[in-house]
């Protein structure tokens, strides 16, 4: 076999992109870190752009790290966590990004979702990803921590807690956006049962929207015994791959990219049961990742969807799905016609008719 060689600029071209791979997990860090600190929020009630100095000490960060901190958030704009601007005196200043703004605590906020994939428990087994790939475990993180991420969330309460505020925070966004721009998915229907809905967030977003919707909410008796329904929104406890309450329509928000093939089967033929046919108005609504397809435009899209389906691989035993792999899996629990909509950037809307 020849030897292939490479130019000296192909060999620091490549050191540097290494580099670049090497240092990603920074990132991370800096994210967890304005969290934290609550930049966001501090930009957000003082009301205007803000110098360092005022900054930090809104923060209540000392007078001898304010040059570090000048430095982290140098590091924060270029990531564009934080966009900056000069004042007549050319004196630079700070000001929110729509990335920060989603940071900030108000209806949109989506820190809670973040503060749970940065905890050690959703992150640390990717320590262990490449042994795994030799151990008999399921999963890096039954190999890493020796249970199930769903025996950490039922062993400690406070991991749960923090995993529903997630899931809830997540369900707020994706609720304003999925009715604003894919309204129509939900036009004319009677009633809807949102399998796997938690808190009920997504469910209210869309009785809100469609008052004519009768919308209940099937999750595990422990995540619902505690919550009480109204006038917009039934909660009912059992199991989704036992029976789904009847309904025109059945809505799986993230869920069916935590579990393997032959789940997601099964789970779509506990819905199937659940709804009328095609004609009589009766349709299964998939929100979830479509790999490579996708409204956002950035180069870094596709790469985004790819790392997380590592992650459902470090966790559980799902997968993010391409097209063809979730055809596969609608056509074997018995589904012919389906159609996707991508919206909110990484995740499509998948209509299945039986």
């Amino acid at each position: 076999m020849e030897e292939m060689k490479f130019s000296t600029d192909e060999l620091l071209e490549s050191q540097a992109h290494v580099w670049y791979l090497l240092f990603g997990y920074l990132k991370s860090m800096c994210l967890k870190s304005t969290l934290e600190l609550g930049i966001a929020d501090a930009l957000k009630k003082h009301g205007k752009a803000m110098n360092l100095s005022e900054l930090a000490s809104s923060l209540s960060i000392p007078p001898s790290k304010v040059q570090s901190f000048g430095r982290f958030m140098g590091t924060l704009v270029h990531l564009e966590l934080f966009a900056t601007k000069q004042d007549n005196s050319g004196n630079i200043k700070y000001l929110l990004t729509p990335m920060s703004h989603l940071l900030v605590k108000d209806e949109m906020n989506i820190t809670p979702f973040l503060r749970l994939l940065l905890d050690p428990f959703m992150c640390d087994s990717s320590h262990v990803l490449g042994p795994w790939f030799k151990s008999p475990k399921d999963t890096p993180f039954e190999l890493y921590f020796g249970k199930r991420v769903w025996d950490v969330a039922d062993e400690k309460p406070e991991f749960n807690t923090m995993f529903n505020e997630g899931m809830a925070s997540d369900s707020l966004l994706v609720g304003d956006v999925v009715m604003m721009t894919c309204r129509d998915v939900f036009k004319g229907l009677k009633s809807l049962v949102d399998v796997g809905g938690g808190t009920g967030n997504m469910a209210r977003a869309i009785a809100h929207a469609s008052p004519e919707t009768k919308c209940t909410v099937l999750d595990l008796p422990h995540v619902v015994d505690t919550l009480k329904g109204d006038s917009l929104v039934e909660f009912v406890g059992g199991d989704m791959f036992v029976s789904v309450p009847q309904a025109n329509a059945v809505l799986l928000k993230w869920i069916l990219h935590d579990w393997n093939d032959e789940e997601c089967v099964k789970i779509l033929q506990r819905c199937r049961e659940a709804i009328p046919s095609k004609e009589e108005g009766g349709k299964i609504i998939i929100i979830d990742m479509v790999v490579g397809v996708t409204t956002d435009k950035h180069a870094y899209a596709i790469e985004t969807q790819l790392l997380f389906d590592l992650l459902m691989m470090s966790l559980v035993s799902g997968k993010e799905r391409n097209e063809s792999e979730w055809k596969k899996i609608i056509s074997a629990a018995g589904f012919t016609d389906y159609k996707i909509t991508p919206f909110l950037g990484l995740r499509s809307v998948i209509e299945l008719y039986p």
